[in-house]
């Protein structure tokens, strides 16, 4: 089973994720992949240095300098997204050539990049925005600022529930949402869970 997963920045995937992880899941994180291509494939480098001037520095790519580009500018964002989703799709699929029995894609544009095709199942993971600010301040190091032109330039949580086949909503504490998705993965039948373990279990059906 290939579970496709997706949702805004600082929703909570990352939780998801190490718990299927757990499952014995293939994850397959794309904002990494992308990261690893960007030191390995130099045509993709090239290509967002010519759409971009100024973001490559000696071969490195200035991600707070593009992203302060693509996160004020939908229309930048088109055009970095349409370089990079072709390559990311590319690798993924590269990588899933060894049939796993589980595997988790992890992508912001699972919809958009055609990697929703890929899976039989997709999840959109939700949180309240600021909950999503402030964990992205803690993880990255960012402003506020910085952290709401990023989120606020990421599709809304309606629109990754509606296209999704799942709907996880991170809404309360860590426990809570490890809790909620150790039911979700029950229901999918990707987990069994013991009698004397369910009753922890019931408030959640």
């Amino acid at each position: 089973m290939i579970l496709g997963i997706t949702g805004g920045s600082g929703s909570g995937k990352t939780t998801l994720l190490r718990l299927l992880a757990d499952q014995g899941a293939m994850v397959l994180d794309c904002d990494g992949i992308y990261h690893d291509l960007l030191r390995q494939d130099n045509e993709l480098l090239s290509r967002i240095a010519a759409r971009f001037p100024g973001v490559v520095q000696e071969g490195t790519l200035q991600r707070k300098k593009l992203g302060a580009i693509v996160f004020a500018d939908p229309q930048a964002l088109s055009a970095l997204n349409a370089i990079t989703h072709a390559a990311v799709k590319k690798e993924v699929q590269r990588r899933l050539e060894s049939r796993p029995p589980l595997a988790a894609i992890d992508a912001i544009g699972l919809l958009e990049g055609g990697l929703a095709e890929l899976c039989d199942i997709t999840v959109a993971v939700t949180a309240p925005r600021q909950d999503r600010i402030r964990r992205l301040m803690a993880r990255e190091g960012i402003s506020d600022a910085y952290a709401a032109a990023r989120i606020d330039a990421q599709p809304q949580d309606q629109e990754f529930e509606a296209q999704c086949d799942y709907v996880l909503r991170n809404e309360g504490s860590l426990a809570q949402f490890q809790k909620k998705c150790l039911v979700f993965f029950q229901r999918i039948g990707i987990m069994r869970i013991n009698a004397s373990e369910r009753s922890i279990f019931d408030d959640d059906n």
